[in-house]
């Protein structure tokens, strides 16, 4: 979904900025419900604790007084009722009338019970005008007096009213860090959002060289544009061979099909018996036979570059695709007058589609028995080259953590100028263009390496040619 409007309003619209508020919120309300628990649990063992002392100070009070004399109690009243500010005292008679302190009168909320408790009241005479709040607890005498012994706790309370008060500016200050602090990462996230929309854009119109911006953090963002860009380098890698695979049908297939049409044309004009028809037919067969092959080869190819023959994969031992191969060939180099062998086999099981990597060892066989026989002249008097006897050397080496299988041939070989271009598709080397062949077995060769993650090299194996397929273990 795309944010219009202004960058703040797009930053306030995003994910990370509404559960940084989100979080924010919560952690202030769960605060707020903690703090206020504590301030209540406070003010609740305070006041506790001053009627706690209340009690004890009555209780002294009466026993100095011979327990509760009226005369005795009443100079005592007086007498501490001048001492102090803080402490607040009332004394009744039995009729109900004040004899003594400091209160100008008795709270209601004292005087018909027997607990003490919180109220409001006026200093008499005091240095504080206004309404305060003391905590009084309330004695009722032998003589049906009543006596309440009080401590203003003003102090106490405003105390607390600051402390509600920097709790409240803490939680504010909270709020806008944790609310500012979202907005920066929101601000982040966007501005990272809208570089990847727009590297994006640029890919969807049509240029699969864009990739994501990587900014060096590792975080998932980071995580997200390689992973981005390795599906693109593969996008783009398949794209490329499609268009190979188009530019090649389109070039190296047109020289065939047109030479199937005039064979064919010239068949069906030239053919004067049944006999000459079934020949020019049985031309025309082969040569579409070679044209289905190229085709199946192509087809092949682009199926293995797409990958999308992974779930193939099982246990191959290596060992017995090499001796399957080489029994399957033997017979083919003895009639092109080459011995072939199979002369080290290591015990290796490789992960991998047995199909595909019999394909492969097959392909590169076949190339050494066509492409490697040594044809340097035996000079005969009639100055005709006759072909020496060479050798086809196949060999399974673990080496380095990788599984090497070695074709090596005995003939002329590849320049290594050519080595790279030779694994091309379609691609046919000089000496090789009066041979049949399609130009593809080395690249299907190559395909099938980097399915399975391994590579194909070509070397010299002086003399000759030594093709190595290479896959990790």
């Amino acid at each position: 979904m795309k944010v219009t409007g202004s960058p703040s309003r797009a930053t306030f619209a995003t994910t990370v900025f509404g559960l940084s508020a989100l979080a924010v919120a919560s952690f202030l309300v769960v605060t707020a419900a903690l703090f206020a628990l504590a301030i209540w649990q406070v003010n609740r063992v305070f006041v506790a604790d001053i009627l706690d002392a209340l009690s004890a100070e009555a209780e002294a009070l009466l026993a100095t007084s011979d327990y509760g004399e009226p005369d005795a109690l009443r100079e005592a009243i007086k007498r501490l009722s001048k001492k102090s500010d803080t402490r607040l005292y009332y004394l009744s008679d039995p009729s109900g009338s004040k004899s003594a302190g400091n209160l100008a009168s008795i709270p209601p909320k004292l005087a018909a019970g027997t607990s003490g408790g919180l109220f409001k009241y006026r200093y008499q005479n005091g240095p504080v005008s206004g309404e305060r709040t003391a905590a009084g607890l309330p004695v009722h005498l032998k003589n049906g007096g009543l006596l309440v012994v009080a401590r203003d706790i003003e102090v106490q309370r405003a105390l607390i009213w600051w402390m509600r008060l920097l709790a409240f500016a803490a939680f504010a200050v909270i709020a806008l860090g944790g609310l500012g602090l979202g907005f920066l990462a929101s601000r982040s996230v966007l501005s990272r959002v809208d570089r990847l929309t727009s590297a994006t854009r640029t890919i969807m119109d049509g240029d699969l060289s864009g990739r994501l911006p990587v900014h060096g953090s590792g975080d998932e963002f980071d995580r997200l544009s390689q992973s981005v860009n390795e599906m693109l380098s593969r996008i783009e890698h398949l794209m490329h061979g499609l268009k190979e695979v188009s530019d090649n049908i389109a070039h190296d297939l047109k020289t065939p099909l047109n030479r199937l049409r005039q064979r064919a044309e010239s068949t069906l004009r030239t053919a004067k018996t049944q006999k000459d028809l079934a020949a020019g037919l049985g031309q025309t067969i082969e040569a579409a036979d070679e044209i289905i092959k190229t085709f199946n080869a192509l087809l092949l190819i682009a199926r293995l570059e797409a990958g999308a023959i992974e779930k193939t994969k099982s246990p191959v031992p290596l060992a017995r695709v090499l001796s399957d191969a080489a029994e399957l060939y033997e017979p083919v180099a003895e009639e092109a007058g080459l011995s072939l062998s199979v002369a080290e086999t290591a015990d290796v099981t490789l992960r991998a589609n047995r199909q595909l990597i019999g394909q492969a060892v097959i392909n590169l066989i076949d190339n050494a028995i066509k492409y490697g026989r040594n044809t340097s002249a035996n000079s005969t008097k009639s100055g005709l080259e006759t072909p020496k006897s060479g050798e086809v050397t196949i060999r399974l080496q673990r080496r380095e953590g990788c599984a090497e299988i070695t074709v090596a041939d005995d003939g002329p070989g590849i320049s290594s100028a050519d080595r790279v271009r030779a694994m091309e598709r379609f691609v046919r080397l000089d000496k090789s263009r009066s041979l049949p062949g399609t130009g593809l077995g080395l690249s299907l060769v190559a395909a099938v390496a980097r399915l399975h993650g391994g590579e194909l090299r070509l070397e010299d194996n002086h003399p000759g040619l030594k093709a190595v397929l290479s896959f990790p273990l």
